[in-house]
């Protein structure tokens, strides 16, 4: 077991977009609109969540490259009145992709979504059906061509 080496690529601007969602019941998403949730605003705690995964990924990740991320995005929205999507993009110069923060990045923010609001989930057996990340995926990904 080891780290892909990665010593001979060049460095180059690198880019890669993830996203997924977390299904959540209509009366939670309607409580993160009209902030109301108790524990404060779950768009802004995911992103700075997010970031932080994509800052640390390599900590996470055993075989992950740790990297110098010039940029990392986190962009929220509600999505068909029944979930909520997170989008991460994440940018470096580097000599391997930014995948993984990428996907880190949205995974945590959506997590995040889920701790902040969880309470407002339970039925009445205090189980969370409705709940579930869904489609955390990587979307792009973008080399710059090397000169």
């Amino acid at each position: 077991m080891s780290m892909v080496d990665v010593s001979a690529k060049p460095e180059v601007n690198r880019e890669a977009k993830a996203k997924g969602t977390i299904k959540l019941k209509s009366e939670t998403l309607r409580l993160i609109r009209e902030a109301k949730v108790e524990k404060g605003d779950p768009f802004e705690v995911a992103k700075v969540a997010g970031i932080l995964a994509a800052k640390n990924t390599s900590t996470l990740i055993p075989l992950c490259h740790p990297l110098p991320l010039t940029n990392v995005e986190i962009k929220l929205q509600i999505v068909n009145d029944s979930a909520v999507e997170a989008e991460a993009t994440v940018k470096t110069r580097a000599q391997t992709g930014v995948e993984m923060e990428a996907l880190a990045a949205a995974a945590t923010a959506l997590l995040t979504v889920w701790d902040m609001t969880k309470q407002y989930e339970k039925d009445a057996d205090g189980q969370y059906p409705s709940t579930s990340i869904q489609n955390l995926h990587v979307v792009s990904k973008v080399k710059e061509k090397k000169s």
